[in-house]
């Protein structure tokens, strides 16, 4: 809305200008974001206390986290509003790709709200059934994979970029439909996976997003898509603010869900996050990057295939506990030290496929 406002009062005062610069409202798009969730964070803790919304803990977990029962949660809630609110402010509305991945985000925050709903308001351990929790995240990601296919203006928008190979990129066609959905989906269902210790999904969240923030820039910038040897999507460039905003809503949220945390997120917050930064990969068609810098959500969701598939197979286990966090924990790791070492793996993994912009 600010973007729109600049623009007209341009003609009143050249100053105004500075609105319609990208990285003018990326930097104020972060910064929003984090005044926002660092100002209602006390607040919305507070609030989650007063209707004991709290964290249900499982007793066959690790038993250090039998402490964590009754800290509120849900407060994925202040994530999804700081981002929405920032997007709206500093963001290009009448960009196609702005609005889908503000309908991803709040859908799928929909979706988790009433699982999270149903689980600690409710008191129903199991919370929105796991078939029509996958039901709705399945038409909500199938929709949107569907519109987006019918959007495409160009081939580029639906070729499979291939990272580190140079000239390899083959039209999907149908196939984009499909790719797009297990994205959205998958990634969606992997950060819900990975949320499970203090601040170890939001930070690579954070740190998947800064570089989706890169790649959504030179992806839309002629010169630089050019010089990259990446598809230019004109579109793109417009989703650095959306990328932005998360960073900003996540720092914001860390400063209250680092250990000891203060504030869970919840599935409300996870299933929008792991969707968003999905829909986003296949916005700038960098879905295997994705699997390169979001590795940390990769190897949580492999480690419980695995662990329940040993287990239908073979009845036996191959780790102490799945999602492969809860392993080390089980090992004698220190909740802090399994968190550290993911986010410094996060970190290696979002540098390797930042490189991948070059190393072609």
């Amino acid at each position: 809305m600010l973007y729109w406002l600049g623009e007209y009062l341009t003609q009143y005062f050249s100053g105004f200008n500075v609105f319609s610069y990208l990285t003018f409202r990326a930097i104020v798009s972060t910064l929003t974001a984090l005044g926002i969730s660092l100002y209602f964070g006390p607040k919305l803790i507070r609030a989650l206390q007063r209707m004991q919304i709290g964290q249900t803990v499982r007793d066959d977990g690790p038993q250090s986290h039998l402490s964590k029962s009754g800290t509120p949660t849900m407060g994925g809630i202040l994530i999804l509003a700081s981002i929405i609110a920032s997007v709206l402010l500093w963001g290009d509305l009448s960009n196609t790709y702005v609005l889908t991945t503000l309908f991803v985000v709040a859908s799928f925050g929909a979706i988790g709200f009433v699982d999270d709903y149903r689980k600690v308001i409710r008191k129903d351990s199991n919370g929105l059934i796991a078939r029509w929790k996958y039901f709705w995240q399945t038409v909500v990601g199938l929709g949107t994979a569907i519109f987006l296919y019918a959007q495409a203006q160009s081939p580029e928008e639906t070729a499979l970029l291939v990272p580190f190979i140079k000239d390899v990129m083959p039209q999907l066609g149908l196939l984009y439909i499909a790719m797009a959905y297990f994205v959205i989906v998958g990634t969606s269902n992997a950060v819900n996976l990975t949320d499970g210790l203090d601040g170890l999904a939001i930070v690579p969240t954070i740190m998947v997003a800064g570089a989706f923030a890169v790649f959504a820039y030179v992806t839309g910038n002629v010169n630089f898509s050019e010089y990259l040897n990446i598809p230019y999507i004109p579109q793109t460039s417009e989703l650095v603010v959306v990328c932005t905003a998360i960073v900003g809503a996540g720092l914001g949220f860390l400063w209250f869900n680092t250990y000891p945390a203060q504030v869970f997120m919840g599935d409300v917050g996870s299933l929008a996050l792991g969707a968003v930064l999905g829909v986003i990969a296949v916005l700038v068609r960098q879905e295997l990057v994705l699997v390169i810098m979001g590795g940390v959500f990769v190897m949580e969701t492999v480690s419980v295939i695995l662990q329940v598939g040993s287990y239908k197979l073979r009845g036996q286990r191959i780790f102490r506990m799945a999602p492969i966090h809860h392993h080390y924990e089980l090992k004698g790791w220190p909740e802090p030290r399994v968190i550290v070492r993911f986010w410094i793996i996060s970190i290696v993994l979002v540098l390797v496929g930042l490189a991948t912009l070059k190393l072609r």
